[in-house]
């Protein structure tokens, strides 16, 4: 990769932003170009730096990570954005989700995977730290989407499940299967309304829970 990926971290722990700062230095073509200790301090420098990838703490003073994620989508909506998460902050999740972000990284994120996060959103995809699929396999789809065991799925829409759950978004989906990115949406669309789904956010949870995809964590 030639490009050099500027990232923004923003969270109101000075100590914690200095050792993140310290572990991306570490990550080659990934540069921090800028921190920012709560919501109105980030959306400040969202409309100064040319930012490609925002590492974003949920709880903050002034204005949280949920606010900040849902005005700074607003404002830009090609930025990609991930929550900085702990493990007691499920009750967050759907709220960060539905405010637009892309991923969750655990707060003690090793070097590997906080680079495999940063060029997988980047690239335009998702990432979940693996403890937070537990969220998705039991929370999301307990509450919303009981599996009816009549549902039949095409295999067009079983392929077009997977690379959802991959994190590939519709332009991807078409590239990958050469069909247009409308008939991506079409197929989509049919997929929420069989498994009774709200989002895509539920929808990989639905094919999680149901074991209608494996992904590597």
């Amino acid at each position: 990769m030639d490009k050099e990926i500027k990232v923004l971290i923003v969270d109101d722990h000075e100590i914690f932003r200095f050792g993140l700062r310290r572990i991306i230095d570490r990550i080659k073509n990934v540069k921090v170009i800028g921190e920012a200790a709560n919501g109105n301090d980030f959306l400040e420098q969202l409309a100064k730096l040319d930012i490609d990838v925002v590492l974003l703490d949920i709880e903050m003073p002034l204005l949280n990570g949920i606010e900040a994620a849902r005005i700074a989508r607003s404002i830009k909506p090609n930025i990609k954005i991930a929550a900085l998460t702990m493990f007691n902050q499920d009750e967050y999740i759907q709220s960060m989700l539905d405010a637009g972000v892309q991923g969750f990284i655990m707060k003690n994120v090793t070097k590997d995977d906080l680079s495999n996060a940063i060029m997988n959103l980047y690239a335009g995809k998702t990432y979940f730290s693996e403890e937070i699929w537990d969220f998705f396999s039991k929370k999301i789809v307990q509450k919303e989407n009981p599996a009816p065991t009549n549902i039949r799925f095409t295999k067009r829409q079983r392929e077009i499940l997977h690379l959802i759950c991959e994190g590939l978004d519709n332009a991807d989906i078409s590239n990958r299967l050469f069909i247009s990115e409308r008939t991506v949406i079409g197929h989509k669309s049919n997929l929420l309304a069989k498994t009774n789904c709200k989002n895509t956010a539920s929808l990989i949870s639905y094919a999680l829970k149901n074991k209608l995809v494996e992904l590597d964590k």
